[in-house]
């Protein structure tokens, strides 16, 4: 495959990645409008993050085999097609519990560019390649944590929250056509593949006793919990508590996306100096420490709306270096069932935003506590996960030499 070819293949998988942004962050401007057009509060209406994110986690786990099984392009258009429905009833949604559980299958329908991208990438490009790879996806799908909260404040301000909606089915249609006519199939239909249950968990837990993708797998996953909790607690906090208007809020929101971006860029010119492993574990010391940060300033009350901007920041900066290489060193030990390595490390990801943005929900009190509570969690639970592997991998290197020498002598 020319280099051309993979460069199109990256653009493409970056409009599938950018789907999820969109999905999530669009709609984040109308949170009150929504509330009141529904007759709610906005802890309930945050409650459809929760089931979209919940979404995701279990869809991933449903197309990981079927991606194995028939290939990545049909399992693809299906999804779009469900995304696209799913949003339009959104827009209809006469009930707040409505809402919640079509978004709950807008997820189920969106998640599938999530782990066809993943296993492309895999299938494409040599191993060595991914964590760049996994880099520029993000440049291309990091556009849209930027623009999406802007679109949706200025749609909702001129047309009502419903027409984020119709916009969102607008560009699922769009991907959906991209992928059609322009998408080749990077892996066909293995018949080898068993979609039997039994065997469908016998692959997933041959995944998971993989004490490599078992590590950078969940801490990537508590490490990007934080973002989700943000997304969750943000709307309140900084348009509620912070007084920033929907259009402010979403060029502050726009403004971490861009430190999430930058990371993910300057992760490449790490990279020429560092390996992956100590990339992610120096990003994860200082996601661990603007974390703690954001929550000691939102506890005693030092931190207003730009210092807690200033930390977010930071904490999504180094996001965006921890993601991209403990993804592909997650991904890196398989070849032939990377459709469902894929898909269980998206679903922890998701699974993890789910726990975050329930904790968010559930926990909240009129103050920006719980959002910088679960934020400064998730980054104890990642940065723990990587220090215990560092320390497991140090044992066992000194046991097999141990062993080696023994066997010398």
């Amino acid at each position: 495959m020319s280099k051309k070819q993979q460069n199109i293949i990256i653009l493409i998988l970056g409009a599938l990645a950018a789907l999820g942004p969109f999905a999530i962050d669009m709609y984040l401007p109308g949170f009150p409008a929504i509330a009141t057009d529904l007759r709610t509060e906005i802890s309930q209406v945050a409650l459809s993050l929760t089931s979209y994110f919940i979404g995701i986690s279990v869809g991933q786990l449903i197309y990981g085999p079927l991606i194995d099984r028939f290939g990545r392009k049909k399992p693809l258009i299906i999804g779009l097609i469900i995304f696209i429905v799913a949003s339009l009833g959104c827009g209809l949604a006469p009930s707040v519990e409505w809402l919640i559980g079509l978004r709950l299958l807008l997820a189920l329908g969106g998640c599938v560019g999530m782990v066809a991208g993943r296993a492309i990438v895999r299938d494409v490009f040599p191993i060595s390649e991914i964590p760049r790879v996994f880099s520029m996806l993000m440049l291309v799908m990091g556009v849209a944590p930027i623009i999406a909260p802007t679109v949706g404040g200025f749609v909702t301000a001129s047309f009502g929250w419903r027409y984020i909606f119709v916009v969102l089915s607008a560009i699922g249609l769009a991907v959906l056509l991209i992928v059609i006519f322009l998408l080749p199939e990077s892996k066909g239909a293995d018949k080898a593949v068993s979609l039997k249950p039994k065997r469908v968990l016998g692959d997933f837990i041959s995944v998971l006793k993989n004490p490599v993708f078992l590590t950078y797998a969940f801490a990537a996953s508590t490490a990007q919990a934080g973002i989700f909790a943000y997304i969750t607690g943000s709307p309140f906090v900084f348009m509620e508590i912070f007084n920033l208007s929907e259009t402010h809020y979403g060029w502050a929101f726009g403004l971490n996306a861009f430190g999430f971006i930058a990371g993910s860029q300057v992760n490449n010119l790490a990279m020429k100096r560092r390996t992956s492993e100590q990339i992610t574990l120096q990003a994860g010391i200082v996601q661990f420490t603007a974390g703690m940060l954001l929550l000691l300033g939102s506890y005693f009350g030092f931190l207003g709306a730009t210092g807690s901007l200033v930390l977010i920041f930071c904490y999504l900066f180094s996001l965006g270096f921890i993601s991209p290489n403990a993804s592909a060193l997650a991904l890196a030990p398989f070849a032939r069932n990377a459709g469902s390595a894929s898909a269980l490390m998206g679903s922890a990801q998701m699974a993890m935003g789910a726990v975050a943005s329930a904790l968010v929900s559930t926990l909240h009190n009129g103050t920006a506590m719980p959002m910088a509570a679960v934020m400064a969690g998730a980054t104890v639970v990642s940065l723990s996960l990587l220090l215990g592997f560092r320390s497991y991998a140090r044992r066992t290197i000194s046991v097999s030499g141990l062993e080696e020498e023994k066997v010398a002598r």
